[in-house]
């Protein structure tokens, strides 16, 4: 939309306005310069995502605008950046006719489908390949747009496809939407624009969180804060939703000769249109193009074209591995015939256009019915509902549990058992209960009453007043010794390898295996005697225990899973102390004057090493010839980076995050367990989350992206 000449222009005359601002001096001949900078900001904010100027410093300029504007009313323009906010309430949402019925779209749910389109398309065209345009599609409220003479006269609602509801003062609060476009650099006075508003993921963890503050039940999903933020009274409040919105279609225009054209989606295209005005678009891909240009969010950078269905499918379905990714929710993609003119050969149906069609990806949410809830015992004794629901496929996996997590959550949801809930499952992510369905209730369903002792020793439960968890505090309990034994074994812990979770639980319940020491004398004899463990399995099962006996101390303290004390921490306390009993002596202050160890941490390892049952069964784990002492690999190394600190966040694709953590070590850096003031660099890897957000706010931290990493690691060996 911008030159680079343009763009250093307005940079530049920005910076004198600001001066100007500063200095009181701002005056009416300001008022154009200002606004068009002002919509230049704009479009790097809310359309690149790449601001040249800082919020204060627009705030300022805008201010300047609103207070010439004031003093000049009749200077007002109905484009300037500060008619976007309409003053008062909206008392109704008149319903409106679209220029062109908004139609829905053909739905394929696998390769088949697509295949089975794309033969009918061949046929109904005569050609033997055709060029496809796809492009993401969006998960929020459909929208219609009017420009007429380049300023927006109306936004609408898709409604029923006839007709939708005028919402056009809601629509000027979303930044993304131009109060004003050049369409009549391309001949066009009148244009019919369709697309889609959405919330980010990002934002609509906000706004749920400010329901939950406000004691409000949450929204389902992204798409229905959307489309009940298109509907709100005040316009206001519709600007603090941070809404989006991407332009994807033209359905109509009409130029200065009187030639209309409708595109695709109704008979009795002008033919000679084209021909008369040789800037307007000619294909669909052209169009979005057109529509960045004008300064619109079109999905002008995620589209693609192909000649070939097959590679058609194979990129919708990497989209779909990837949708995770997006800042915004999409639920498929959409194919369309690229050539305008194939698209009016191939015409359409009462009830969807036969030229485009949608492939749909696994459905991310379904509804069920709670059946009952399960009480598990973890290995720290905390007790965690697991709600029993009839089976149900989400994301391409039936789901039939679902975690609560606690009571809180449980009451905060306001779940009954019989009750219908929304289930959802994003990607590889744990299915959670999204809310209850109360208008669905029958009066038959009943409370969920949490126990008060133990499901598997019968103690009885405590809940301290800062957690929100019922917890089993006996140590004994049957449920925490498998638990800790399968942690003990796990691959961040000692490694025992050939000893997963099944197998300690076999061990357990024949006997074999009843605690952490018990690990180290099992009776290989009669596990000889048991089906699936032959000759080699018992060797390489016994190599594997025998050659944990000489795991350095910060995986044997990590190994005992003392609460709150991760890999992190286990490697601070383990260059504190040369030999692991002693911490029995260490007092308070002691501990919190070591790295990153606050109060709730050095109470969990002081209450452990208080424990006399725990000295007994470390007693006994070293008289199985476990290592119970510092090693080299356990103090720290020196290097190029000693002195500095690291921490990892988000997704890394090169390196496996231990694996990164251990070069830091190598050469001489630490490894720090959260965000301060004592970080000298955040890696961040893809979905960064808080930790970047945190780190950004504290100008001594240094943020690298994983190949930046990898290039001062290169540098610094």
């Amino acid at each position: 939309m911008y030159s680079s000449e343009q763009t250093r222009h307005l940079q530049d005359l920005s910076k004198s306005l600001l001066l100007r601002a500063a200095q009181s001096s701002l005056a009416e001949k300001e008022l154009v310069p200002l606004r068009q900078v002002l919509v230049f900001h704009e479009y790097r904010y809310y359309i690149l995502n790449d601001p040249l100027i800082t919020d204060p410093e627009y705030d300022s300029l805008y201010k300047w605008l609103e207070k010439l504007e004031s003093a000049h009313p009749a200077s007002i323009t109905p484009d300037s950046p500060t008619q976007r906010v309409a003053k008062g309430l909206t008392k109704n949402f008149p319903a409106v006719h679209h220029l062109v019925p908004m139609l829905s779209l053909e739905n394929s749910y696998n390769a088949d489908d697509l295949m089975d389109w794309d033969r009918k398309a061949r046929e109904l065209t005569g050609l033997a390949g055709i060029e496809y345009c796809v492009e993401p599609k969006f998960d929020g409220a459909s929208i219609s747009l009017i420009y007429e003479n380049d300023l927006l006269v109306r936004g609408a609602t898709r409604g029923d496809g006839v007709e939708g509801d005028d919402i056009t003062s809601n629509i000027k609060q979303i930044r993304s939407v131009p109060l004003s476009a050049a369409f009549s650099g391309y001949g066009i006075e009148q244009v019919e624009i369709r697309g889609e508003v959405l919330i980010n993921k990002e934002n609509f963890k906000k706004f749920n969180a400010r329901l939950a503050e406000q004691q409000l039940p949450p929204l389902a999903n992204p798409r229905n804060a959307a489309s009940g933020s298109l509907h709100m009274k005040d316009p206001v409040e519709v600007s603090r939703r941070n809404l989006e919105a991407f332009l994807y279609h033209i359905s109509y225009y009409s130029n200065a000769e009187g030639l209309d054209i409708s595109r695709g989606e109704t008979a009795g295209t002008d033919k000679a249109h084209a021909a008369k005005s040789k800037k307007t678009p000619v294909t669909h891909s052209d169009s979005l193009n057109m529509l960045w240009n004008l300064g619109f969010r079109s999905p002008q950078k995620e589209k693609k074209l192909f000649r070939n269905i097959q590679e058609v499918i194979d990129y919708c379905l990497d989209f779909e591995s990837r949708r995770d990714q997006l800042p915004y929710e999409i639920d498929g993609m959409v194919i369309k015939v690229n050539d305008f003119a194939l698209q009016d050969k191939m015409g359409m149906t009462t009830h969807h256009p036969r030229w485009a069609i949608a492939f749909k990806f696994k459905a991310r949410q379904a509804t069920s019915k709670l059946i009952k809830v399960e009480f598990q015992v973890g290995r720290t004794g905390s007790i965690t509902p697991v709600a029993k629901i009839e089976p149900v496929p989400i994301g391409g996996v039936t789901v039939g549990s679902v975690s609560l997590f606690n009571e809180d959550v449980v009451r905060s949801k306001d779940l009954k058992l019989g009750d219908s809930v929304l289930v959802e499952r994003a990607g590889d992510v744990i299915p959670y209960i999204v809310k209850s369905l109360p208008d669905l209730r029958t009066g038959k369903e009943k409370k969920i009453v949490f126990p008060t002792h133990c499901p598997a020793c019968g103690d009885e439960l405590v809940r301290t007043e800062d957690e929100a968890v019922l917890r089993c505090i006996n140590i004994n309990c049957p449920a925490q010794v498998v638990e800790r034994i399968i942690h003990f074994v796990s691959k961040d812990a000692m490694d025992i390898r050939s000893f997963g979770a099944a197998n300690v639980m076999k061990f357990y319940e024949l006997g074999f295996l009843k605690d952490v020491p018990g690990i180290y004398s099992l009776p290989f004899d009669q596990i000889a005697t048991l089906e699936g463990f032959g000759e080699k399995s018992i060797d390489n099962l016994r190599t594997a225990i025998e050659a944990s006996k000489k795991q350095p101390l910060h995986r044997v303290i990590f190994a005992l899973g003392i609460r709150y004390v991760g890999e992190t921490t286990a490697k601070t306390l383990a260059k504190a102390v040369g030999y692991l009993p002693d911490f029995k002596d260490f007092s308070e202050e002691q501990l919190l004057a070591l790295e990153d160890i606050g109060p709730k941490v050095a109470g969990s390892i002081l209450q452990f090493f208080e424990n006399p049952d725990n000295r007994k069964m470390l007693a006994k784990l070293e008289a199985l010839g476990v290592n119970l002492r510092s090693t080299r690999s356990d103090k720290t190394a020196t290097g190029n980076l000693t002195g500095l600190s690291f921490l990892f966040t988000g997704t890394l694709h090169e390196l496996k995050r231990s694996d990164a953590e251990e070069l830091v070590e190598k050469n001489g850096g630490k490894i720090m367990s959260g965000v301060s003031s004592k970080l000298s660099y955040l890696v961040v890897g893809e979905d960064a989350g808080s930790k970047l957000e945190k780190a950004k706010k504290i100008p001594a931290i240094k943020i690298l992206t994983e190949k930046e990493f990898l290039r001062f690691i290169g540098s610094a060996t």
